[in-house]
Protein backbone atom coordinates (compact mmCIF):
# COMPACT_ATOMS: atom_id res chain seq x y z
CA UNK A 1 0.00 0.00 0.00
CA UNK A 2 1.55 3.89 -0.86
CA UNK A 3 3.10 5.14 2.28
CA UNK A 4 0.57 8.23 1.58
CA UNK A 5 -2.36 6.04 1.66
CA UNK A 6 -1.94 4.63 4.85
CA UNK A 7 -3.71 5.94 7.88
CA UNK A 8 -1.47 7.71 9.91
CA UNK A 9 0.36 9.52 6.93
CA UNK A 10 -2.90 10.39 4.99
CA UNK A 11 -4.22 11.57 8.52
CA UNK A 12 -1.45 13.81 8.99
CA UNK A 13 -0.86 15.33 5.32
CA UNK A 14 -5.30 16.04 5.72
CA UNK A 15 -3.95 17.86 8.89
CA UNK A 16 -1.18 19.99 6.72
CA UNK A 17 -2.84 20.40 4.11
CA UNK A 18 -5.73 22.25 5.96
CA UNK A 19 -2.98 24.14 7.87
CA UNK A 20 -1.71 25.50 4.57
CA UNK A 21 -5.34 26.01 3.23
CA UNK A 22 -6.20 28.16 6.08
CA UNK A 23 -2.36 30.03 6.41
CA UNK A 24 -3.57 31.13 2.48
CA UNK A 25 -6.79 31.91 3.52
CA UNK A 26 -5.22 34.59 5.90
CA UNK A 27 -2.52 35.32 3.04
CA UNK A 28 -5.52 36.63 0.31
CA UNK A 29 -6.71 38.48 3.74
CA UNK A 30 -4.60 40.05 5.11
CA UNK A 31 -1.91 41.02 2.42
CA UNK A 32 -4.47 41.09 -0.70
CA UNK A 33 -6.87 42.79 1.74
CA UNK A 34 -10.22 40.07 0.11
CA UNK A 35 -12.76 39.83 3.21
CA UNK A 36 -14.22 36.59 3.49
CA UNK A 37 -18.09 36.48 3.46
CA UNK A 38 -19.96 34.97 6.03
CA UNK A 39 -19.30 31.35 3.57
CA UNK A 40 -16.52 31.31 3.28
CA UNK A 41 -15.51 31.52 7.16
CA UNK A 42 -17.91 28.79 7.68
CA UNK A 43 -15.44 26.84 4.80
CA UNK A 44 -12.78 28.27 7.14
CA UNK A 45 -14.85 26.19 10.43
CA UNK A 46 -14.95 22.97 8.41
CA UNK A 47 -11.17 22.96 7.46
CA UNK A 48 -10.31 23.42 11.22
CA UNK A 49 -12.66 21.33 12.11
CA UNK A 50 -11.17 18.55 9.10
CA UNK A 51 -7.78 19.64 10.24
CA UNK A 52 -8.07 19.19 14.12
CA UNK A 53 -9.80 15.97 14.18
CA UNK A 54 -6.80 15.08 11.32
CA UNK A 55 -3.78 16.17 13.62
CA UNK A 56 -5.38 14.43 16.59
CA UNK A 57 -6.11 11.06 14.48
CA UNK A 58 -1.91 11.17 13.57
CA UNK A 59 -0.93 11.80 16.84
CA UNK A 60 -3.17 9.17 18.38
CA UNK A 61 -2.41 6.66 15.37
CA UNK A 62 -5.57 4.70 17.03
CA UNK A 63 -6.79 0.88 15.80
CA UNK A 64 -9.53 -0.20 13.58
CA UNK A 65 -12.53 1.21 15.90
CA UNK A 66 -10.86 4.78 17.17
CA UNK A 67 -9.52 5.03 13.19
CA UNK A 68 -13.06 4.62 11.90
CA UNK A 69 -14.71 7.19 14.70
CA UNK A 70 -11.79 9.67 13.82
CA UNK A 71 -12.77 8.86 10.20
CA UNK A 72 -16.26 9.50 10.70
CA UNK A 73 -15.60 12.81 12.34
CA UNK A 74 -13.62 14.25 9.27
CA UNK A 75 -16.21 12.75 7.04
CA UNK A 76 -18.84 14.93 9.27
CA UNK A 77 -16.34 18.13 8.39
CA UNK A 78 -15.89 17.04 4.78
CA UNK A 79 -19.62 16.80 4.53
CA UNK A 80 -20.69 20.67 6.17
CA UNK A 81 -17.41 22.04 3.88
CA UNK A 82 -19.09 20.47 0.91
CA UNK A 83 -22.89 21.67 1.68
CA UNK A 84 -21.56 25.25 2.37
CA UNK A 85 -18.94 25.33 -0.13
CA UNK A 86 -22.11 23.72 -3.03
CA UNK A 87 -23.94 26.39 -1.38
CA UNK A 88 -21.92 29.38 -2.39
CA UNK A 89 -20.91 27.87 -5.39
CA UNK A 90 -24.72 28.47 -6.13
CA UNK A 91 -25.03 31.84 -5.46
CA UNK A 92 -22.12 32.39 -7.36
CA UNK A 93 -23.75 30.90 -10.34
CA UNK A 94 -26.88 33.10 -10.11
CA UNK A 95 -27.41 35.64 -12.52
CA UNK A 96 -26.95 39.01 -11.03
CA UNK A 97 -31.10 39.97 -11.10
CA UNK A 98 -31.29 36.90 -8.78
CA UNK A 99 -28.55 37.65 -6.35
CA UNK A 100 -29.43 38.53 -2.72
CA UNK A 101 -29.19 41.53 -0.62
CA UNK A 102 -26.35 42.15 1.05
CA UNK A 103 -27.23 41.64 4.18
CA UNK A 104 -25.53 41.94 7.72
CA UNK A 105 -22.01 41.34 8.34
CA UNK A 106 -21.39 38.17 9.87
CA UNK A 107 -19.70 39.71 13.28
CA UNK A 108 -22.57 41.88 13.85
CA UNK A 109 -24.99 38.86 13.21
CA UNK A 110 -23.05 36.95 15.90
CA UNK A 111 -23.31 39.98 18.29
CA UNK A 112 -27.29 40.85 18.42
CA UNK A 113 -29.16 37.45 17.33
CA UNK A 114 -29.24 34.17 18.15
CA UNK A 115 -26.85 31.48 16.86
CA UNK A 116 -29.55 29.47 15.14
CA UNK A 117 -30.99 32.41 13.09
CA UNK A 118 -27.41 33.70 12.41
CA UNK A 119 -27.23 30.20 10.56
CA UNK A 120 -30.33 30.66 9.07
CA UNK A 121 -29.07 33.85 7.80
CA UNK A 122 -25.59 32.82 6.50
CA UNK A 123 -27.42 29.88 4.58
CA UNK A 124 -29.74 32.11 2.71
CA UNK A 125 -26.79 34.23 1.51
CA UNK A 126 -26.06 37.81 0.41
CA UNK A 127 -24.79 39.73 -2.11
CA UNK A 128 -21.37 39.66 -1.46
CA UNK A 129 -21.13 35.90 -0.77
CA UNK A 130 -21.99 36.08 -4.62
CA UNK A 131 -19.13 38.00 -5.46
CA UNK A 132 -16.29 36.22 -7.35
CA UNK A 133 -13.20 38.06 -6.35
CA UNK A 134 -10.52 35.77 -6.79
CA UNK A 135 -9.75 32.82 -9.19
CA UNK A 136 -6.82 30.63 -10.14
CA UNK A 137 -7.39 28.18 -13.32
CA UNK A 138 -10.91 29.53 -14.26
CA UNK A 139 -12.09 28.20 -10.33
CA UNK A 140 -13.48 30.25 -7.47
CA UNK A 141 -11.99 29.90 -4.00
CA UNK A 142 -15.15 28.29 -2.88
CA UNK A 143 -14.56 25.75 -6.16
CA UNK A 144 -11.28 25.14 -5.15
CA UNK A 145 -12.38 24.60 -1.41
CA UNK A 146 -15.36 22.36 -2.70
CA UNK A 147 -12.48 20.07 -4.66
CA UNK A 148 -10.33 19.87 -1.44
CA UNK A 149 -13.33 18.81 0.32
CA UNK A 150 -14.03 16.03 -2.20
CA UNK A 151 -10.53 14.79 -2.02
CA UNK A 152 -10.26 14.81 1.64
CA UNK A 153 -13.44 12.71 1.49
CA UNK A 154 -12.59 9.78 -1.20
CA UNK A 155 -8.97 9.69 0.12
CA UNK A 156 -10.51 8.99 3.46
CA UNK A 157 -12.83 6.63 2.77
CA UNK A 158 -9.75 4.70 0.08
CA UNK A 159 -7.70 5.15 3.08
CA UNK A 160 -10.17 3.71 6.19
CA UNK A 161 -11.27 0.81 3.70
CA UNK A 162 -7.99 0.06 2.89
CA UNK A 163 -6.56 0.11 6.05
CA UNK A 164 -9.79 -2.08 7.33
CA UNK A 165 -8.76 -4.60 4.50
CA UNK A 166 -5.25 -5.01 5.20
CA UNK A 167 -6.08 -4.79 9.19
CA UNK A 168 -3.40 -2.08 9.30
Amino acid sequence: MNLLFRPRPWFLFVALACAGLLAYGLYVQHALFIDPCPLCVFQRLAFIWIGAVALLAAIHNPRHIGRMIYGGLLLAGTAVGLAVAGRHLWLQSLPADLVPDCGMGLNYMLDTLPFTQVLSEVFRGSGECAEVDWTFLGFSMPGWTFLWYLAFTAGTIFVLLKAKAARV
